[in-house]
């Protein structure tokens, strides 16, 4: 699955979990960290897990698993490294802490279509 298809899975299946606010940012030019970060909110830890283990587990069924889980939903962030795409699930508060919109904001916004 090549990294936009990563990214449109992804976005989906937030999308199903009634994520909030969900952004794909394009940053292939701008860092050798990923060629895509999926940014998403959560309402409270319960849902930052939720979405997380959501994430892993219909990636896991496509096969694709990530490299390295971070964070916890008690901290408020937890992120999935799929090497091209990282995916980061924010907790409200913190979402609006670290901002990464704005840290990333030379990177181009992807349209995301939750199609399936």
């Amino acid at each position: 699955m090549e990294g936009m298809e990563k990214v449109q899975a992804i976005a989906k299946i937030l999308d199903e979990k009634k994520a909030d606010n969900i952004k794909a940012v394009r940053i292939k030019d701008l860092t050798v960290i990923a060629d895509y970060f999926v940014i998403a909110g959560a309402t409270s830890s319960t849902q930052v897990r939720a979405l997380a283990d959501e994430v892993d587990f219909q990636m896991s069924q496509k096969g694709i698993e990530p490299l390295r889980v971070e964070g916890h939903p008690s901290s408020g962030w937890t992120i999935l490294d799929y090497g091209d795409v990282v995916v980061h699930v924010f907790y409200k508060d913190t979402r609006n802490f670290y901002d990464l919109e704005r840290l990333w904001a030379d990177g181009t916004e992807v349209p995301l279509t939750f199609a399936d």
